[in-house]
């Protein structure tokens, strides 16, 4: 899908994207192909050629910082396909307060499509360990992230930096329809959790972790039950979730078969 996206230019908005997919420029290689296009000035034809280049060079050599930076944030999505088999997915557990109030966080969980790691307060979760543990990775799912746990990562360990491609499927699935939270929203599309944390939120696990503070071994296993469950189920629901949003742009009308 990034090779069909327009949007990355400056100037090229959706109508435009679509007027030059009903052209049949629906790649940068056509784009670059072509010679003049009836609604761009040679001057802009010849700036976005170069544009495009840069682009195709930096796809080539996987350079995911260069599409966080120069894809506009809402279509982050489109890098999927390209770097779903160097994605993570995140989500983060806190005291149930906010960093100006003491607030900390307490689990993040991590799921890279293979497996799942937990980094935990006061046992392994520093600012040391989840750099190490985010390195190398070239995509971010995260569920609401955008507004909730990267601002508060960012809070809490100084230092830590998310210059790749977020995927967050909050907004996708708002685009899409979908309504209410992440539980809501695997319900609608049948995913289902471990019978353990089933009906659990996100104030069962504040509640699990001052247990777990206490001593208590089970409410920290099922903490990361839920907290993993979580994890697990943003990388299905991206992969559900973004055919979909491929088919609502329009491509899909003008492409005969799938070019990403």
């Amino acid at each position: 899908m990034i090779r069909n996206t327009f949007s990355i230019l400056n100037g090229i908005g959706d109508k435009l994207e679509r007027r030059l997919w009903r052209d049949g420029i629906l790649t940068w290689d056509a784009f670059l192909d072509s010679g003049d296009i009836r609604f761009l000035t040679p001057e802009k034809k010849t700036f976005f050629d170069d544009s495009l280049a840069l682009a195709n060079q930096k796809l080539d050599e996987r350079n995911a910082a260069f599409f966080a930076k120069n894809v506009r944030r809402r279509e982050h999505w489109r890098l999927f396909e390209t770097f779903k088999g160097e994605a993570v997915c995140l989500d983060i557990e806190t005291n149930g307060f906010q960093p100006n109030r003491g607030g900390y966080v307490t689990v993040v969980g991590l799921y890279d499509g293979y497996e799942s790691r937990s980094l935990i307060a006061g046992e392994n979760l520093t600012t040391d360990n989840l750099k190490r543990e985010l390195e190398g990775y070239k995509c971010l799912i995260t569920y609401y992230g955008a507004s909730f746990d990267i601002p508060f990562l960012l809070k809490a360990f100084p230092g830590i930096r998310f210059d790749l491609p977020h995927f967050d499927l909050c907004y996708g699935a708002r685009r899409l329809g979908f309504d209410g939270g992440l539980k809501k929203l695997e319900a609608s599309l049948g995913i289902e959790r471990d019978e353990d944390v089933k009906g659990m939120d996100g104030y069962d696990a504040v509640k699990l972790w001052d247990l777990a503070r206490s001593g208590n071994e089970e409410a920290r296993r099922l903490l990361l039950v839920y907290n993993r469950e979580d994890t697990v189920n943003l990388y299905r629901i991206a992969e559900m979730l973004y055919p979909r949003l491929k088919h609502a742009t329009g491509i899909e009308e003008y492409l005969p078969c799938a070019v990403h």
